[in-house]
């Protein structure tokens, strides 16, 4: 029986480059001239930091600019939080993995009002799609694509 995989993944070594493509960007702004502004990535998502709020926002539309040359979906981004520290004002950015429980529920919920001749199931962070025919399975794939969701979402282990 037919079945594909919805999955939301980032490939975190591109994420990686392109937190470097950022510095480098933010290495030859005229305006970032003189200022103390930096990003940074850790194990648990990225950090950056300016010293004033509409500095901090232009670094952050340089990183979803970076995200789009790598084919990175920027909804893979939640701000964590602002702090200010000292002269500096800092936001975390956590990098959303996997699909969590409420968005499982709602992406079967959306499956099973869409009258498809397919059955969904939640299988820890991803949800399992099988249906009989493989143009019901792409029909699927075409209503998530279209649907506005908050995370990026990817299919894959399709099996015939």
């Amino acid at each position: 029986m037919p079945s594909f995989d919805i999955v939301s993944e980032i490939d975190l070594h591109e994420v990686t480059n392109a937190v470097d493509q950022a510095k480098k960007d933010l290495a030859t702004r005229w305006d970032f001239k003189n200022v103390e502004a930096n990003i940074e990535r850790d194990e648990k998502g990225i950090t950056i930091s300016a010293e004033q709020e509409f500095q901090l926002e232009q670094l952050m539309d340089m990183l979803r600019m970076a995200f789009a040359k790598r084919k990175i979906d920027a909804r893979a981004l939640s701000e964590d939080g602002e702090s200010k520290a000292g002269k500096l004002v800092k936001q975390h950015l956590l990098l959303k993995q996997g699909i969590e429980t409420d968005m499982a529920k709602k992406i079967v919920k959306m499956i099973k009002d869409a009258k498809l001749k397919v059955q969904a199931s939640i299988q820890g962070d991803k949800v399992r799609v099988t249906g009989k025919k493989r143009d019901d399975l792409q029909a699927a794939m075409a209503m998530l694509r279209e649907a506005e969701l908050d995370i990026p979402l990817q299919f894959n282990n399709f099996r015939d």
